[in-house]
């Protein structure tokens, strides 16, 4: 193994070992040296795109001690707040990709070239498309990526300046389901490589997004003198699933709560459906059941979390029921008072969909359902406005 690196600053190196892309330097077909190498450089390319020529690229993000937001808005709770705005790209996106990168760099360096023309192809409609436009750019690799006729013109701007090719694509009369992901799916059968951040498209995605929850560990055991444990609670915004998975396989001791806003609640209504029998393996089998796209417009000030289907959803409610949280849906009002208030009480420039979790937990709060020695957040996504 490669001396000086147990505690390192990039979590990519850090927790090297834990990560499934590693095999191959356990299975010996690659030496730990240049496991890290394959590190090494895509990090000094995702710093050169970011625009940081002397790096780093990924480096631990803080965990910030929320006891004045906690005291301002009433929460008796411990509350501790993972603050991701700063990474790579603005938000924990890219995380999921970096990982799914090293996952193909490390394949190709074992198996050789897929053959395959390298393109990549991603749905999203802002954090997820920057981090890929970002990573892509790093693998200097072409990438597709496929977005609603809504998308932010400036998100728009940055994709095409990193190199990416940008699809607007409309509603389709009669057709069922979000119209970028689904010309996503199109463009994958005929021939692009998935490079997304919803692990039943791109299942190497879960792989970095975990080094999100492994910092939260390390850093409450180094900040509180106590690592995670039974009475703790991770209230964690919604849109695909990815990141509340992730995190959750990470921090298995947390109750989970997944949280979404009222205006697109696919999440909570296959829980229903699921209560009380709990029966996943004939959800697995009947996944159309449970989760199909949600009928309404969504709607909400948390924009990045109106997945119209929850692609990750049946790891996700299994994981939530393991722990022992539950899905949560919050009213819109209460997703607007989180976002004023963690901009007021608090020094991360969150946006909305960030805040979202937040958002839950203070309704949680208001309907007599939150009892947490001590509960985590997620503020995730840097504010653009």
């Amino acid at each position: 193994m490669t001396d000086g690196l147990t505690g390192a600053a990039n979590p990519f190196l850090r927790y090297r070992e834990r990560l499934e892309s590693y095999r191959p330097v356990s299975d010996g077909k690659l030496s730990d040296d240049a496991f890290v190498q394959v590190i090494l450089a895509l990090d000094a390319a995702v710093a050169q795109v970011e625009g940081r020529p002397d790096g780093p690229g990924f480096t631990a993000t803080p965990l910030l001690d929320g006891a004045y937001l906690a005291a301002t808005t009433g929460l008796e709770t411990e509350l501790w707040i993972k603050a991701e705005p700063g990474n790579v790209a603005g938000s924990h996106k890219a995380r999921h990709l970096f990982g799914t990168a090293i996952d193909l760099a490390v394949t190709e360096l074992v198996e050789g070239p897929s053959g395959d023309g390298g393109r990549l192809a991603i749905a999203s409609c802002g954090n997820a498309a920057l981090a890929a436009g970002v990573v892509a750019a790093a693998l200097n690799r072409p990438l597709d990526v496929y977005v609603p006729t809504w998308a932010d013109d400036g998100i728009v701007a940055r994709l095409t300046e990193l190199g990416a090719e940008v699809n607007r694509c409309p509603r389709v009369e009669g057709e069922a389901g979000d119209p970028a992901f689904l010309r996503f799916r199109e463009a994958v059968a005929a021939g692009a490589r998935s490079f997304s951040v919803q692990g039943t498209d791109t299942p190497t995605t879960f792989d970095g997004g975990r080094t999100l929850g492994w910092e939260i560990a390390d850093q409450l055991l180094e900040r509180s003198g106590r690592g995670p444990e039974a009475g703790d609670a991770l209230y964690i915004q919604v849109g695909g699933g990815a990141l509340a998975t992730a995190t959750s396989l990470a921090l298995p001791e947390a109750a989970l709560y997944p949280v979404q806003a009222e205006g697109c609640a696919p999440l909570r209504r296959a829980w229903d459906l699921l209560t009380p029998d709990f029966d996943f393996d004939g959800a697995a089998a009947d996944p159309d059941a449970y989760m199909w796209p949600w009928e309404d417009e969504p709607h909400s000030l948390a924009t990045g979390i109106l997945d119209d289907v929850t692609y990750d959803w049946l790891p996700l409610l299994r994981l939530t029921h393991a722990t022992g949280g539950e899905p949560v849906v919050t009213p819109e009002p209460v997703v607007v008072e989180a976002h004023r208030l963690a901009q007021a009480h608090t020094d991360v420039p969150v946006c909305a969909t960030g805040s979202a979790g937040f958002a839950g937990l203070l309704h949680q709060m208001a309907i007599g359902r939150m009892d947490h020695r001590r509960t985590i957040l997620v503020f995730s996504g840097i504010d653009r406005t």
